[in-house]
């Protein structure tokens, strides 16, 4: 049951279309999938098993999609609402694309926003940065707002997609004020 209390079909409408074409598969037979094996008392873990051993052959990147299909699921049934983790925690996050290698867009948002000493009342701690073969990361805690980590990812020619995701936040009523939050700070890059 979602921290809420309410229960019920709160799949993001965007989601299902998507999930249908993705895996050729429509979302009745999803579902019909998941009460042949009793998915409802299932942990998230499990349930993303079972959608990726049912997975129709030829889908492309399927354990990306049986995490999403698990995900839809478990909104369907009002196991969790939108934004709220596995853990019962939510999360919130934002994107831009900028025409910017990797380490020059994260340094744009780090010039303009990693000394910020607290993001909407939140204090900032342990501020870090770190970097793998594909991404870039700039990542921070916020005090009762869990954590923020900001990553750029190389999209092709002279593209990044700079991405802000939180973590942690302790119930649903804030993503949105987060989301304008992080919003504002990319489209001001």
């Amino acid at each position: 049951m979602s921290s809420s209390g309410s229960f019920g079909n709160q799949t993001r409408g965007e989601r299902v279309p998507a999930i249908e074409r993705a895996t050729g598969r429509p979302w009745d037979e999803w579902l019909a999938v998941f009460t042949v094996h009793g998915a409802r008392s299932l942990s998230h873990t499990e349930i993303a098993r079972l959608a990726l051993s049912t997975m129709p052959p030829g889908v492309e990147n399927e354990e990306w999609w049986a995490q999403g299909v698990a995900i839809a699921f478990e909104q369907h049934v009002g196991l969790r609402v939108p934004g709220q983790s596995s853990t019962g925690s939510f999360r919130v996050s934002a994107s831009r694309t900028l025409t910017l290698d990797r380490d020059a867009a994260l340094e744009a948002w780090a010039t303009a926003y990693g000394a910020v000493a607290n993001h909407l009342g939140h204090t900032v701690t342990d501020r870090r940065s770190s970097r793998t073969e594909k991404r870039s990361f700039w990542r921070f805690n916020l005090a009762g707002a869990g954590k923020v980590e900001v990553a750029a990812t190389p999209k092709g020619e002279g593209k990044t997609t700079l991405a802000i995701s939180q973590d942690g936040l302790p119930d649903g009523e804030q993503i949105e004020h987060w989301r304008a939050h992080w919003k504002a700070q990319l489209a001001a890059l």
